[in-house]
């Protein structure tokens, strides 16, 4: 009953949007801050969705969420403030709420759905405050980057 009451704390701290996440078990360590999801994990706030193996929830002494971690095959489809749109798949991605900012780990596939931008990478950055982004690529791998321009603005024939 101790770990329900954490949950819906957390969920209440989380924003006035509701926070829905569906595992095939859940538990709960207060005194450390950390909430763990296991199996088929299915989270959801709004249009935003994580799907993982699992995914551990840190949160502060107050309850409030300070990061978000989402291990083994984890899909996600991310609406920002800004209007842009990202949906991909990735091994690992972190989520940090204070400053918006998610970190893709691990076979990363983004894509950008209204830029129609995408990349490839071992680790990217991406700020929702700043709109600024980082990859990296493994050493012996590249980061590739996509994206459509306008052949008749570009000077590229």
């Amino acid at each position: 009953m101790r770990e329900m009451l954490v949950l819906m704390s957390l969920c209440l701290c989380i924003s006035a949007q509701e926070l829905k996440i569906v595992a095939q078990s859940f538990e709960s360590d207060e005194a450390k801050g950390i909430t763990t999801f296991r199996g088929d994990v299915q989270m959801k706030k709004g249009v935003d969705e994580l799907n993982a193996s699992k995914i551990v929830i840190y949160t502060t002494k107050t309850r409030e969420p300070k990061k978000f971690v989402a291990q083994g095959n984890v899909s996600f489809y991310i609406h920002t403030e800004n209007n842009d749109s990202y949906t991909g798949v990735a091994g690992k991605v972190e989520y940090t709420p204070k400053s918006k900012e998610y970190t893709f780990y691990k076979n990363v596939h983004l894509l950008q759905l209204n830029e129609h931008k995408e990349i490839h990478g071992e680790k990217v950055m991406v700020n929702l405050v700043d709109g600024k982004a980082l990859a990296q690529g493994k050493k012996s791998e590249p980061v590739i980057m996509i994206f459509k321009i306008d052949s008749n603005t570009s000077g590229l024939r």
